[in-house]
């Protein structure tokens, strides 16, 4: 409804379409708050612009979700820095790819189509 709202008529439209990927992240949080079922939920920011969009927190593990809305999400500063800094199990980085891989050490790319099976946000 919101792409019809805006006036999108066509994928052409949508691809090239300033919100696409606000709209992406919304859509991806939504799943994976559903799909994750974790007991708490936030966004981290820091000052300095660093950011993970939605951290996850079930059965004393925090996983980090990140939205892109590329087939080959790259790392970024703020994936290679969370981890550690704040004791994530893991990020991974939901995307409209086909595949799932490792990005970094502890740092996954996960498509979308993952993300509602077998508990793909926590193993």
């Amino acid at each position: 409804m919101l792409y019809y709202l805006l006036g999108i008529r066509s994928d052409k439209e949508l691809l090239s379409h300033p919100k696409l990927g606000a709209s992406w992240e919304g859509y991806v949080i939504e799943e994976a708050l559903r799909a994750a079922e974790p007991e708490e939920y936030y966004f981290w920011g820091t000052h300095g612009g660093a950011e993970i969009g939605l951290l996850l927190s079930k059965d004393g593990k925090m996983v980090g979700v990140e939205c892109k809305r590329v087939d080959a999400p790259k790392l970024t500063p703020s994936m290679r820095a969370a981890p550690s800094d704040l004791g994530l199990e893991k990020i991974v980085v939901v995307n409209p790819g086909e595949r799932r891989y490792a990005l970094a050490a502890r740092v996954e790319a996960l498509p979308l189509s993952l993300v509602a099976r077998d508990d793909s946000l926590w193993r």
